[in-house]
């Protein structure tokens, strides 16, 4: 079986698993799974020294992470929340304590800051202390899967061609103890893992990290291209510079 197909076997077992285990509400077939429980990993997360310490945080507009978005942002923390689907030219939302005009709760909410935060792109914005990122299962090893669109893999992919990620910035999941799991999960040269894994019952720590250097063009799918403004202005931007002969 090939990566993708074993990929996607192992997500429909997962998101069958935590619907017949009512972990999470009916309908997470598709999606980062809104577990139960989310709320009591974003505090034991919370409690966390890599946690207290970071000051910029990136984090995924699912609502699985809203309660760690929401504690970030109540704790002062500067908040960079990925645009669902990077659909928009300027791919993240900058959420900033200082000026908020709504309450923390809804304004790490994805529908609500689409009207109350501005956009930017990765050239404006700060170093990245902490990354909050969904799962669909992940094992002790941090080898994650997300639902399958590869957003988060460009995410942080993005961030780590601007150097606004490095060594010391510490990438999290949180998920529900269900999604942990011991098997080896397969994994492709776009893919990085996590350094921590929080449940409502336990950190686990992973080692050793991985992470690429940045966009893996040759496993990038057209049509994720032509749907992500940011991907399609950096490859006509790529094609300009091979056909500059400066540019060699």
């Amino acid at each position: 079986m090939d990566s993708k197909r074993a990929k996607y076997a192992i997500r429909e077992r997962m998101w069958a698993l935590l619907e017949q285990e009512q972990a999470a509400p009916p309908g997470v077939h598709g999606y980062i799974p809104s577990f139960f429980g989310a709320e009591a990993a974003a505090n034991r997360l919370a409690e966390l020294p890599v946690w207290k310490g970071a000051r910029v945080v990136k984090a995924v507009p699912d609502t699985a992470q809203l309660p760690v978005r929401v504690r970030a942002l109540a704790e002062g923390k500067l908040v960079y929340m990925a645009v669902p689907k990077l659909a928009e030219p300027l791919p993240f939302y900058l959420l900033d304590p200082q000026n908020l005009t709504v309450p923390v709760d809804e304004a790490a909410s994805s529908a609500v800051a689409a009207f109350v935060a501005p956009k930017i792109g990765v050239e404006d914005m700060q170093a990245v202390d902490l990354i909050i990122c969904g799962s669909v299962a992940v094992n002790r090893r941090g080898v994650r899967l997300g639902k399958g669109a590869g957003y988060s893999d460009i995410e942080v992919a993005l961030l780590q061609e601007a150097n606004l990620i490095g060594p010391q910035t510490t990438i999290v999941t949180t998920v529900h103890p269900l999604q942990v799991v011991d098997e080896d999960l397969p994994e492709t040269g776009h893919d990085f893992s996590v350094d921590l894994i929080v449940t409502a019952d336990e950190v686990i720590e992973c080692r050793p990290p991985r992470r690429p250097h940045g966009l893996v063009w040759d496993e990038l799918q057209q049509h994720q291209i032509a749907s992500i403004p940011v991907l399609d202005a950096r490859l006509k931007q790529r094609s300009n510079s091979k056909g500059d002969p400066s540019q060699r």
